[in-house]
């Protein structure tokens, strides 16, 4: 694990021994959090709140699940200035920013706080027609595995993790914002060329599912989205919409599905 991605605080943990509590001095390690800068074609376009890991990547998927970028074609040049902690994109003449719909701060917590799909961009998003079918026991088994891998969590805490899986490829990242691992493994996804494992893909995600997240799994093209949380009804009726297949509360050997079930066998 990168030792940049955590500061170490001198803090007083409360234990108990028998009836009485007290305190003692401790070492913790405590996850970094940044604000990263996003610069397109040299005005700042938004300024996220994120852990200092895959900033590039970050970045790309940011602007594509955004909908300023449709492929990794639209971008001229992309690189992360250390110094100004920004990334400075610069797109292709034909791209056009809206900087007044996009211009803003994205925090760690809310996200984008959007709730539905924005109807100016829904010309971007596409019901999910994929026929791939995984049995329940991949899911189960996968998410136990997911749960296992996710080492930041493990040894430090405060973040989120999402798993992009295919039997044959897998991407495990974790931020301090769960929209922030979707926009770094998008970002991963367009900059390996590799969009087009997304049609037969699981994303797994140990967090809630909010509207937010469930667009961005439309916008990215995978059918089956899994959760060790529940969803919010909004994320439920966009699956319906959309024909994602949507599990909740996946722990053990349980959980619900709550939309497109004919990609589950059993």
């Amino acid at each position: 694990m990168e030792e940049n991605i955590y500061q170490e605080f001198d803090v007083l943990k409360i234990e108990k021994e028998e009836d009485k509590f007290y305190t003692k001095e401790v070492v913790k390690k405590i996850i970094s959090e940044i604000s990263l800068k996003i610069i397109v074609n040299g005005e700042e376009l938004v300024s996220l709140l994120c852990l200092n890991q895959y900033e590039v990547e970050l970045t790309l998927g940011f602007l594509y699940n955004d909908g300023v970028i449709n492929s990794y074609e639209d971008i001229k040049e992309i690189y992360y200035n250390e110094r100004m902690q920004a990334v400075i994109v610069e797109l292709k003449e034909e791209i056009k920013v809206n900087r007044q719909e996009s211009l803003r701060s994205v925090t760690s917590g809310c996200g984008q706080c959007y709730t539905y799909i924005n109807p100016l961009k829904k010309s971007q998003y596409f019901s999910a027609d994929s026929k791939t079918v995984y049995p329940i026991e991949t899911i189960l088994s996968s998410m136990k595995n997911f749960m296992h891998k996710s080492e930041i969590f493990r040894e430090i805490g405060g973040v989120h993790s999402v798993l992009f899986y295919t039997p044959e490829y897998q991407i495990l990242n974790e931020d301090i914002g769960r929209h922030n691992c979707f926009d770094k493994i998008t970002g991963i996804l367009l900059k390996e060329g590799k969009m087009d494992l997304c049609e037969n893909s699981i994303v797994f995600v140990s967090g809630r599912i909010s509207s937010e997240i469930m667009t961005k799994i439309i916008r990215l093209g995978a059918p089956i989205l899994v959760s060790r949380s529940t969803p919010t009804s909004a994320a439920v009726k966009l699956g319906q919409e959309y024909n994602i297949t949507l599990l909740g509360y996946v722990r053990g050997d349980q959980g619900n599905i709550y939309s497109a079930p004919e990609r589950i066998s059993f």
